[in-house]
């Protein structure tokens, strides 16, 4: 029998890139985007000291507009940032050990004290690293690339969910969670949602999303080590029968 994982990557190459690495690992990946891309056409200011991204779809969006650091240190949130933007061509000055806001934070705050620093992302980035950066001394500017959406037609892993059709779900941001939750909310009361889910394997790809799940009444059972997509199908595929 072939385990059936949901994956709710953003609805561009990077839930097909998600899909075949379950594949890889033997299970059937079952695709459901939540999350859509809307570009905002700003691009990173020019006169920071330092300037941290902290996705590929930023990058990506930065460099198809014609920005490149101009003698700032760049930031990239994790491995998976700093090659799409050493793809680009950027230099790579700083890559935290942890993958999240707060690792952020923790790589730039003993440097950061009376610099500016231009955090470059989506419109729902934690409020963790703006504040982290403020508390650590730093002047920062925070510019929007782009919006995060729900797709239409989102739902199709809470579908197969309630007719007992999936074994594990992997969330990978909260936003992600959030847009899940809607997706169900259209089809089931929250109870019969939670009720689903216990019988499933819920991957959390880090602790601000466990958060949101847990705050959510979703039980989460496995949080990878590392904060990456791949490690965190590894880990979830590894606790399936």
């Amino acid at each position: 029998m072939t385990h059936a994982v949901a994956v709710f990557r953003p609805d561009d190459d990077r839930i097909e890139t998600a899909g075949e690495t379950l594949a890889s690992l033997g299970v059937e990946a079952v695709p459901d985007p939540m999350l859509a891309v809307e570009p905002t056409s700003a691009v990173p200011r020019s006169d920071a000291d330092y300037v941290v991204l902290t996705s590929t779809t930023g990058v990506d969006l930065a460099a198809d507009a014609g920005w490149t650091p101009a003698g700032q240190t760049l930031v990239a949130i994790g491995p998976k940032t700093a090659d799409a933007a050493r793809d680009a061509g950027f230099e790579v000055d700083v890559v935290p050990l942890e993958y999240t806001s707060q690792g952020l934070v923790d790589a730039l705050a003993d440097a950061v004290d009376g610099t500016c620093v231009e955090v470059a992302r989506s419109d729902h980035g934690s409020q963790v690293l703006l504040d982290g950066l403020v508390a650590a001394g730093a002047y920062v500017h925070e510019t929007v690339l782009y919006r995060l959406v729900r797709p239409d037609g989102a739902g199709v892993s809470v579908d197969r969910l309630l007719a007992g059709d999936l074994d594990a779900v992997l969330f990978t941001s909260s936003l992600i969670v959030e847009h899940f939750l809607a997706a169900a909310d259209e089809r089931a009361d929250r109870e019969t949602l939670r009720s689903a889910l216990a019988d499933v394997t819920v991957g959390c790809i880090g602790p601000p999303t466990r958060e949101t799940a847990e705050t959510a009444g979703i039980a989460v059972d496995v949080v990878p080590e590392e904060a990456t997509f791949d490690a965190l199908a590894r880990a979830v595929v590894e606790t399936l029968d």
